[in-house]
């Protein structure tokens, strides 16, 4: 298999995802680890795994398990959101032992114990959807047509502990902004003593309805979805504390942040969202978010009366970002947030303490004792793991700054570049690790390593060079990616920049992933392919995060545009008359915006799945940055597509999934028919069936087109 045939194994191996463990988790004690993995790089189908005393074991084949019904739509939506792309057993949970395990398969709920037994099925009221245990491994709880229900893990005395007051209310489901724009996608949580959960009533009742259809099956009845853009309404989600008994108490949370609520053109200081909820040993925890984010509070909930009381609140004239993991408490009960650190760092609080500035936090693994885990970048194409032990900071604090006693306090547990995440249990850490060689998972043990579990991805048939870059007066990260065979020196290279963009996520990293790979393939082809993180990608500071406020665009579009010229002067080869521009998503808006507002730098442009009339976008992912559409009107004419489609000049192609209930395909067809009555000629490619994630086959013939369609409006690169 040569570097042409680079697609066919990007499918073929699930964009090289396929043979990786995914869902790492260990038990309290940290002496067993569960995962799913497949049996192979090019196996779709995973399996669930156990890891004990250095050994690893399959706890449960799914094609051994007998057929199962349709996936249902509950798992489908939840599959779309976390963006898995697998088959067979994909999610599970346990009890803090580890040793009571439930998935669900095709809705059949299956419990399996780590004792040798094999799995066995547990009768349902209807289709399991996100089944738990409870803590002690006796109860597992899980939604159906709505309902929040629990059965024995012996499959007796199945009972709704709450069901549905109309077909638009839900009980222990994440509502559509909680699982897509705010990184949680649970809707209910046990109490440490499984007797009693934390469950989240979404009513989307008030949302619009909008319709999905699929015009290549006319026989099909349109999916209903309820998505909130922006400026309309939101679902209501409201916290409820069900005991087993039957008891059911109301979490009595405040309506409004009230005084000290950051003002500005548009304000709006309702509780609107609930980004985070848990419920540890001092009892449930909650944090809530004001409609125009700039206030987060945290709240303790008193489990008997449902009363809460406010412990933490954060405000900020732009808006409170939300760290995955936080807020949480140690067993001392310090609570650990989000802090901004000497201005510029997005660091953490724990207790009085503080992360010191520098260090840029992306998430809370979580704690051991008093030690908290989480990860950081210091260099933003690093990302590693960390611990800090807010009571040796605060023993260190006499005489010192508070920020060299943080430093003091803070160990770095990752060691090669790379991006590393963990999981925790007991005395034991799960290094998950991307480098530039790959990927490994490895078990330490007391700090020392102690184990490996097994990787098994398929190996690329193209090795990414990456030549890393700090460019322009900004230090733009980025990466450039020449042909293997190329000479310098040998012959102009036209150039195609492959950037995300936007915020949440950054492609200039040291690490091998698959976009490193598609990169690696695209320059193989003939192309000087150039990658830039700029201003709103993480890793960089607050400011630099808060670069986009009220324009998600301009400050985007000109940093790709500074890195390119600063790549250029770096390697003459570069051939700035045939520059092309390729991504998704965000990645996709910008690369539209690319050729309608800079043809004079940008000559083609390839835009999947973009966004082009953002009010069409949720509420709390576009409100963040561009405020209320009805207040701000301004703000998003200045970013939409559609508004500006009239300034094309140069060759585009759309691209775009029909079934997408993210950015959906009203974005793709607004914008062809604003350039068709401008008369500007453009390509487009929709995607029959296909959502936001396109299946890893239609990638594969997405390269090869998306190649086609550069050369085509470039002209043929040379050949290797």
């Amino acid at each position: 298999m040569d570097a042409p045939d680079l697609p066919r194994q990007f499918a073929r191996t699930g964009r090289f995802t396929l043979g990786a463990p995914q869902g790492l988790t260990l038990s309290e004690d940290g002496r067993r680890l569960l995962f799913t993995r497949s049996g192979a790089g090019d196996d779709p189908v995973g399996g669930l795994w156990l890891y004990e005393d250095g050994a690893e074991r399959l706890l449960a084949d799914p094609l051994r398990l007998g057929a199962a019904g349709p996936e249902t739509e509950a798992e489908r939506v939840r599959r779309e959101r976390a963006r898995e792309v697998g088959q067979g057993v994909v999610a599970f949970a346990a009890d803090r032992h580890a040793r009571v395990v439930a998935f669900a398969l095709g809705g059949a709920l299956w419990v399996v114990e780590p004792d040798g037994r094999a799995p066995r099925r547990v009768r349902t009221a209807g289709p399991a959807f996100d089944p738990r245990p409870s803590p002690d491994g006796t109860l597992i709880a899980y939604v159906t047509g709505g309902a929040l229900r629990v059965v024995g893990a012996d499959g007796t005395d199945d009972r709704a502990l709450a069901e549905p007051e109309g077909p638009d209310v839900t009980y222990g489901v994440a509502d559509h902004v909680a699982a897509e724009s705010m990184d949680r996608h649970r809707g209910f949580w046990w109490s440490p003593a499984g007797d009693a959960l934390l469950v989240a009533r979404v009513d989307a009742s008030m949302v619009r309805r909008w319709w999905l259809a699929d015009p290549a099956r006319p026989e099909l009845a349109p999916r209903a979805v309820r998505y909130p853009a922006a400026g309309t309404a939101n679902t209501e989600t409201s916290l409820h504390i069900l005991r087993l008994t039957g008891i059911r108490t109301r979490v009595r949370t405040p309506e409004r942040a009230g005084e000290g609520h950051p003002g500005g053109t548009w304000t709006d200081d309702r509780f609107e969202y609930v980004p985070t909820a848990a419920w540890d040993a001092h009892g449930p925890l909650v944090g809530l978010q004001t409609r125009d984010q700039r206030s987060v509070h945290v709240l303790e909930v008193d489990a008997a009366t449902g009363a809460t009381r406010t412990v933490c609140r954060v405000r900020d004239e732009a808006w409170v970002p939300l760290v995955p993991g936080a807020p949480l408490r140690t067993p001392s009960g310090a609570l650990v947030r989000y802090a901004a650190v000497e201005g510029d760092t997005r660091g953490l609080a724990v207790g009085e303490a503080t992360t010191p500035a520098g260090l840029q936090v992306h998430e809370v693994v979580g704690a051991v004792g008093e030690r908290v885990f989480f990860t950081a970048s210091q260099e933003p194409t690093e990302v590693h793991v960390w611990s800090f032990d807010h009571r040796q900071s605060h023993r260190q604090s006499e005489g010192r700054s508070q920020d060299q006693a943080g430093a003091d306090a803070v160990t770095r547990v990752s060691g090669r570049p790379g991006v590393h995440t963990a999981v925790l249990g007991g005395d034991t850490v799960v290094l998950d690790s991307r480098t530039p060689e790959g990927r490994t998972v490895t078990v330490l043990s007391g700090g020392e390593p102690a184990g490996r579990i097994g990787v098994l991805c398929e190996e690329p048939v193209v090795v990414p060079r990456p030549r890393h870059l700090t460019l322009g007066e900004r230090e733009l990260r980025a990466t450039l990616y020449l042909p293997s065979w190329h000479e310098p020196g040998t012959g102009k290279l036209p150039v195609l920049l492959c950037p995300y963009g936007g915020p949440g996520l950054r492609l200039v990293v040291h690490a091998r992933v698959w976009w490193t790979v598609v990169a690696q393939w695209f320059a193989e082809q003939g192309f000087a392919v150039l990658v830039v993180d700029g201003r709103g990608t993480p890793g960089r500071g607050i400011a630099w995060e808060r670069a986009v406020h009220g324009d998600q665009l301009t400050p985007v579009l000109d940093d790709q545009v500074d890195a390119l010229h600063a790549a250029a002067e770096k390697c003459p080869d570069l051939d700035l008359g045939r520059v092309g521009i390729r991504g998704w998503s965000f990645g996709g808006y910008l690369a539209a915006g690319a050729v309608l507002h800079r043809p004079d730098v940008f000559h083609a442009a390839v835009a999947g799945a973009a966004p082009t009339e953002l009010e069409l976008y949720d509420t709390h992912w576009k409100e963040r940055y561009l405020g209320h559409p009805d207040v701000q009107p301004e703000q998003y004419e200045r970013c939409s597509l559609v508004a500006h489609a009239h300034r094309l000049t140069r060759p585009l192609m759309l691209v775009h999934g029909l079934a997408d209930d993210n950015v959906f395909p009203a974005h793709l067809l607004r914008f062809s028919s604003a350039l068709l009555a401008a008369g500007r000629r453009h390509t487009v490619l929709p995607l029959s069936g296909a959502s936001h994630l396109v299946s890893d086959q239609e990638a594969a013939h997405l390269l090869r087109r998306e190649l086609d369609f550069l050369k085509s409006s470039l002209g043929s690169p040379p050949a290797s």
